[in-house]
């Protein structure tokens, strides 16, 4: 990653969630699946990401955003609120960058970035599925994440249409 890019958990600001909508407008216009049918509406993508920010004041996630200055060019969601027999676990989501900026290392510098704090919080073991059209495999698979399978037809893509999923688990060891 280009050393003027920074990543850092991000906080409820008006201008965050705006920032987060754009992004996430902007993934579902270009065919990412990340849960929204296009055309996103800025209203519910702002609902969703205030929602998914109250989550982090309540600590149950952790949202990253990957700043080139001031601007939001990515983001990736740490959950880490498991059911009581899974406090090892967290589970990775949202995991965007901007269309602009794909192909630089962010998307890898958000995921090392949500390792290490899994790895703060204990969680030993991360889970995650991503769209078996045209998603992030690839980056996954060269993170060391293991594939587990495919749902097929698991959901519509965001202009119609079903697509896979592929589930992905990752084991992590803490350094030392």
């Amino acid at each position: 990653m280009n050393p003027g890019y920074h990543i850092a958990p991000l906080v409820y600001e008006p201008e965050i969630i705006n920032a987060l909508a754009g992004l996430l407008i902007e993934t579902v216009a270009h065919g990412g699946s990340v849960s929204f049918m296009h055309p996103l509406q800025e209203n519910v993508a702002q609902a969703f990401w205030r929602s998914s920010i109250n989550a982090v004041i309540a600590g149950e996630r952790v949202v990253l955003g990957a700043f080139d200055g001031a601007q939001l060019i990515g983001t990736v969601t740490l959950i880490l609120n498991s059911p009581p027999n899974q406090p090892h676990r967290a589970e990775v989501a949202k995991m965007m960058v901007r269309v602009a900026y794909r192909g630089q290392g962010i998307g890898r510098a958000l995921m090392n970035a949500a390792e290490a704090i899994a790895l703060q919080k204990n969680r030993t073991l991360i889970t995650l599925d991503t769209a078996e059209d045209e998603g992030a495999a690839g980056l996954y698979e060269a993170l060391g994440f293991q594939k587990v399978g495919v749902i097929p037809d698991f959901a519509l893509k965001p202009h119609g249409g079903l697509s896979g999923t592929i589930i992905y688990y990752k084991q992590l060891v803490h350094a030392g």
